[in-house]
């Protein structure tokens, strides 16, 4: 049997023995959309929980459009020049409309990178954009506490915009249920202090803090109420299938219209699977997600509910940027110095999460539940002991061994991109 796994922009191809039992596990088929541009142009005229954005937009002086960084494959190229031209159209001018690339506590995106991610050289020429810092104080406004005692700061461009707009993929999050709509707010743009208390080990640690639940989620919850507290906003959002095509959009006040689209995606990526596996191979979920490890932790945690307990995760990566953030790299240090209780222990009383260290927390699920195998070209010796799982040079030598006493394999291409379940 002949797998492509998501993996870099090439793919990785694998074969395996016919005599393997293997469970392929993978999106249901998506109803593509014929003309993305189209479809955006009739939702922004016939949006969710709002008026049309002729009518939003009219009257406006100034607008700030919230895009993800470049981990994200959002088709801003077909989005952004549509609802450009709708604002120029409705009297805005072309100075006064701000696109800001909501990092987080990400990296910037600059250069011929930036140019990728907004996707369209008419917009990338003519309109500000803009990343946001989350550690420059000065660009930020204090807009008080939620009522868990999460102090509020976030960019002074997004909260003083007359009209505020966000573009967004809605996916399976690992620890926000869903990406996109009020993710992009925070922690897209929110200061680090905000960011920290979010995601300090107490969040990280909540049962319902998982991937495809916003029921109790904390984190999504403290989204919601930094939403209203900042005066509301609209959003874009878009869902794509396991080859990246469009399947879905809609435009509408931000809280109701996420929600449309994560009602629209959930049926095609919960994948019920009769039971436990010993051996589970998924992926990082590919280009662009997969250029760091920290990103790659989203792939194992994605995959760890279908992992028989003890049994072995094996994960594909290319990795192609390194670890991540200094300070990921100084979390796995003490992930490899104290071990994974030793770790705990040491942040799960502090109020704020050091930074990156909670993707550092989250592996600690899957390293729980089993083994953990890295299949990776990239990161130097020093950087593979960090990570604290077993390197796999020979992938199908080690799978073999794997699964020689049970001959039972399931897939995942996608990664994080799908979320797999045993029935009940």
């Amino acid at each position: 049997m002949r797998i492509i796994m998501n993996y870099g922009l090439e793919n990785l191809k694998l074969n395996f023995p016919d005599d393997w039992d293997i469970l392929l596990i993978r999106k249901k088929p998506m109803p593509v959309l014929d003309n993305t541009a189209d479809a955006l142009a009739g939702a922004l005229a016939n949006p969710v929980g709002c008026s049309p954005i002729s009518e939003l937009a009219r009257g406006k002086k100034t607008a700030c459009i919230l895009i993800c960084d470049i981990t994200r494959p959002v088709p801003n190229g077909i989005v952004l020049p549509l609802l450009v031209k709708n604002l120029l159209a409705a009297g805005l001018k072309r100075k006064n409309i701000r696109i800001l690339v909501a990092t987080g506590l990400h990296r910037p995106n600059e250069g011929s990178e930036l140019r990728e991610v907004v996707g369209d050289d008419w917009v990338f020429e003519n309109i500000v954009i803009q990343n946001h810092f989350a550690r420059n104080d000065e660009d930020h406004v204090d807009l008080g506490h939620t009522r868990l005692g999460t102090r509020v700061l976030l960019d002074k461009r997004l909260v003083g915009a007359d009209l505020r707009i966000v573009v967004g993929l809605v996916e399976p999050h690992f620890m926000a249920g869903f990406s996109g709509g009020r993710k992009l707010i925070m922690p897209g743009v929110a200061h680090a202090d905000t960011i920290t208390y979010l995601h300090n080990a107490r969040f990280m640690a909540d049962v319902h803090a998982r991937s495809g639940n916003l029921e109790g989620n904390p984190l999504h919850e403290q989204q919601l109420e930094i939403v209203e507290m900042l005066g509301g906003a609209q959003a874009v959002n878009l869902v794509i299938d396991e080859h990246r095509r469009v399947t879905f959009v809609n435009f509408g006040e931000i809280i109701r219209s996420h929600l449309f689209a994560v009602e629209f995606i959930r049926p095609y990526v919960e994948v019920e699977v009769p039971h436990t596996f010993q051996t589970v191979l998924t992926s990082g979920g590919g280009y662009p997600l997969d250029k760091t490890y920290y990103q790659t932790v989203k792939g194992m945690v994605a995959a760890m509910d279908i992992l028989a307990p003890g049994g072995e995760l094996f994960i594909v990566s290319e990795i192609s940027e390194g670890m991540g953030s200094r300070e990921y790299l100084e979390a796995q240090k003490n992930l490899a110095n104290l071990g994974s209780e030793g770790f705990f222990q040491s942040i799960k009383d502090k109020p704020h999460a050091a930074i990156d260290a909670w993707q550092t927390q989250k592996q600690l699920e899957p390293m729980r539940k089993g083994k953990i195998f890295l299949y990776t070209p990239g990161l130097s010796e020093e950087e593979r002991r960090l990570t604290s799982v077993q390197m796999v040079k020979d992938l199908q030598a080690e799978l073999a061994r794997s699964v020689s006493s049970h001959k039972q394999l399931a897939v995942i291409p996608e990664g994080p991109y799908v979320m797999p379940f045993v029935g009940r």
